[in-house]
């Protein structure tokens, strides 16, 4: 049994240092990214709204590919681009049409799961990225509430509670080895 708790308890503390260090290496790289973290090229984004679906369903979070000014150029009918509206507002839509001007493409978008194409054209300069197939449904859900002051709160103050519940658990386990360890070479004396 001491055994099995021994593992136990490295395994958890393990996973907890694991966590901590993660979300710690997080929060330096989007600070030093200027607020928008990328691993490898990649950036992950939350899917506010169902224009995209059933491809890209509502809350999910998807993985886009930050693209360098000449391949921003060079994308076609079809692809999924990642792309800077007016109020500064991301928008992920397909590509309809494409146009070549003096200031570079112009890409006609539209969402799968709209009744027509976007209103304005999207300039090769605003467009971010272009999404890789590759989504999370839902997770998008956690990832917002994370970053409303409720969800903050509960995921700051939730783990410390839990990792202060385990300390504690820990420590009474140990008092009550070392008290039994204290009567038994108590009685051994006698």
């Amino acid at each position: 049994m001491k055994t099995v708790f021994k593992w136990l308890n490295r395994i958890v503390s393990t996973i907890l240092i694991a966590l901590l260090v993660a979300v710690a290496g997080l929060v330096v790289v989007t600070k030093i990214q200027g607020g928008t973290p990328e691993v490898a090229g990649y950036q992950l984004k939350t899917v506010l709204s169902g224009s995209m679906e059933p491809e890209i369903q509502t809350g999910s979070v998807i993985a886009v590919k930050t693209l360098q000014e000449q391949e921003k150029n060079d994308l076609k009918v079809g692809d999924v681009i990642t792309f800077m509206e007016k109020e500064n507002k991301l928008v992920t839509h397909r590509i309809l049409e494409v146009k070549q001007t003096v200031d570079g493409s112009l890409y006609t978008t539209k969402g799968d799961n709209n009744n027509g194409p976007d209103r304005e054209a999207v300039l090769a300069a605003n467009v971010v990225a272009s999404y890789e197939g590759f989504t999370v449904p839902y997770i998008g859900y956690i990832a917002s509430f994370a970053q409303s002051p409720n969800g903050a709160l509960a995921f700051l103050v939730l783990p410390g509670i839990l990792m202060v519940g385990y300390s504690l658990i820990t420590i009474t386990l140990a008092i009550r080895r070392i008290n039994m360890q204290k009567e038994s070479e108590h009685a051994d004396a006698k």
